[in-house]
């Protein structure tokens, strides 16, 4: 019984800290909310990010490009906010359709999402 019972204590430290670093994101609704300011660009080599949005907070990547979008923003990680013109970006994205795609096409960015 008590080697079950550090299995299942390990396993639970072992996803709650996973979730800790997930890039769950929320989207607020003025620039001064936001940690991360985000262009959407309209091409994926215009992009210093290419992003995969999941369904599901547990399939949401370590700083990998695979976002989660909260519905509250205690539950995100980071607090992103969609501007409308690149120059006023911290950060280019552009969404693709399948996980496999989604990664850091500028590596120098990635501190802004850690």
């Amino acid at each position: 019984m008590k080697v079950i019972r550090k299995v299942i204590v390990l396993s639970l430290i072992i996803l709650s800290s996973t979730g800790l670093k997930a890039q769950k994101v929320f989207e607020v609704d003025a620039n001064w909310k936001a940690d991360v300011k985000v262009y959407l660009v309209d091409a994926n080599w215009k992009a210093d990010l290419l992003v995969f949005k999941v369904d599901a907070g547990w399939k949401a990547g370590d700083n990998d490009g695979k976002w989660f979008f909260t519905d509250a923003d205690w539950k995100a990680k980071k607090k992103v906010f969609f501007v409308d013109a690149d120059w006023k970006a911290d950060l280019k994205i552009y969404f693709v359709d399948a996980a496999w795609k989604a990664k850091w096409t500028d590596e120098s960015k990635m501190g802004l999402l850690e």
